[in-house]
């Protein structure tokens, strides 16, 4: 979830619903999902869809400036109860500081939605102040890659399915933190299962998507962990012969964060299952699938040296060294170091 200083995103999400707007929100952050989905849904409480023709302005910061920006919220709504003026783009708006005025004494039939992407402002400044007095200042942050499978499964939850955890994981990896094309990716899921079937399993994602449910990161990680020479192998070699559905440096980040994770999980207080899972911080069926095998087949010394050794791969994949290999022969390459 987007972390943020003072109020968060489910927090103006209750506010909203329970029909308490503020005067002004400048939503901002490196995350643009919660920055695009707030704005929706306040403007989508704030006004039914017969009162937007007139009382919905929006605006895009290079085309308009902040005093223009003000004069549209000091205009009153016409037959509604509050108008909504959106500022898109804002990061590239002239003269923000006029907000800091207009602020001080807003208009309180108007809801002011400030869009601030791919950045912050700063709060020492006047601007700053004065908009968290009088209205709110969100801050959307990156989700880190643990944080992915959460935000898939609380999604899929919202529109009353499931998802089976492989499932999940290997969508995670193949999409990345960008959440807008998850949700998009997890929309199409939703649409394509049938009427009766409720839960998204890899066959779905492989059908729908393009995934193979069998020749991905996930399952190459897996093969790896318990040693599976066939599997990973066969693996590698798709991933060859198959240059468009493989891309290294996602692989080797895949791989090095199981095997950090397994480094760690010789260090756990309590060696089962469920006492590595609490010390890594991780899924309990995420440790039985890769954490423990590899415990019980590498030692901690060959742990170190696999990790090592992607290091070594991944300077090689960007021409260190003077290295001339194929992505698929590196790759090929460390699968034998790590299983030999």
């Amino acid at each position: 979830m987007a972390k943020k200083a003072g109020i968060g995103y489910e927090d103006i999400v209750r506010e909203v619903r329970g029909g308490d707007f503020r005067a002004i929100y400048y939503l901002m952050g490196e995350e643009s999902y919660y920055i695009d989905r707030l704005a929706e849904y306040i403007t989508d409480k704030a006004l039914q869809p017969e009162e937007r023709d007139f009382n919905l302005t929006i605006l895009y910061g290079p085309q308009t400036n902040g005093q223009e920006v003000v004069s549209a919220a000091k205009r009153y709504p016409m037959m509604a109860e509050r108008q909504v003026v959106v500022v898109r783009e804002a990061q590239k708006l002239d003269g923000r500081e006029a907000l800091a005025y207009y602020a001080q004494q807003p208009l309180l039939s108007t809801v002011l939605i400030i869009c601030h992407k791919g950045g912050t402002l700063d709060r020492r400044t006047k601007v700053a102040t004065e908009i968290a007095r009088a209205g709110v200042i969100f801050e959307s942050h990156k989700l880190y890659d643990r944080e992915l499978p959460a935000f898939v499964t609380s999604y899929v939850r919202r529109k009353g399915l499931e998802i089976d955890p492989a499932a999940c994981q290997i969508l995670c990896e193949y999409v990345g933190a960008d959440l807008n094309r998850l949700a998009s990716e997890l929309d199409k899921l939703a649409l394509a299962l049938p009427n009766d079937n409720k839960r998204i399993d890899a066959q779905a994602i492989q059908d729908n998507i393009g995934i193979s449910k069998e020749y991905n990161s996930f399952e190459l990680v897996e093969a790896l962990t318990t040693k599976n020479i066939l599997k990973a192998n066969r693996i590698a070699k798709y991933f060859d012969s198959n240059p468009k559905n493989f891309a290294l440096q996602p692989t080797l980040a895949t791989i090095f964060k199981t095997f950090s994770d397994v480094l760690l999980a010789f260090y756990a207080p309590v060696r089962s299952d469920d006492g590595i899972a609490a010390w890594l911080g991780q899924p309990v069926w995420q440790v039985r699938r890769n954490i423990s095998p590899a415990v019980s087949r590498y030692s901690a010394m060959k742990v170190f040296q696999i990790i090592d050794q992607i290091r070594r791969t991944d300077a090689a994949s960007k021409g260190v060294g003077g290295i001339k290999a194929t992505d698929g022969d590196l790759l090929k390459e460390l699968i034998f170091f790590i299983l030999h």
